[in-house]
């Protein structure tokens, strides 16, 4: 079930302030077999799968890191603690490649 990522504005929601939000100059594009992620300051194209698509797609909406822990958890019909350990290791991953950065705290940017 692992996302996998391979090179190639604050909002709140239901469950709070998202922790994260998609980098500047990231572009995405979503299919049934994953996305096409392009950074284009770093100049760097990678390839998503299905969960690593949908869990960027709920970044990119402003879901918080527990909304999308419940949201894979459901949709790929598996365990809370595998959906919870895979999502930390993806979003992990996505601020090594820099696609991802720190929303802000209190409000701020």
């Amino acid at each position: 079930m692992r996302a996998d990522i391979t090179n190639s504005s604050r909002k709140p929601t239901e469950w709070g302030f998202p922790m994260y939000r998609v980098a500047e100059g990231v572009r995405s594009t979503h299919g049934q077999d994953g996305a096409i992620v392009l950074d284009i300051r770093q100049g760097q194209m990678f390839n998503l799968n299905l969960v690593g698509s949908k869990i960027l797609e709920l970044l990119e909406t402003g879901a918080t890191q527990l909304a999308i822990v419940d949201e894979i958890s459901q949709k790929f019909e598996v365990s809370r603690n595998i959906a919870e350990s895979d999502v930390q290791e993806f979003i992990e991953s996505l601020k090594k490649h820099r696609l991802l950065e720190p929303s802000g705290s209190n409000g701020r940017q």
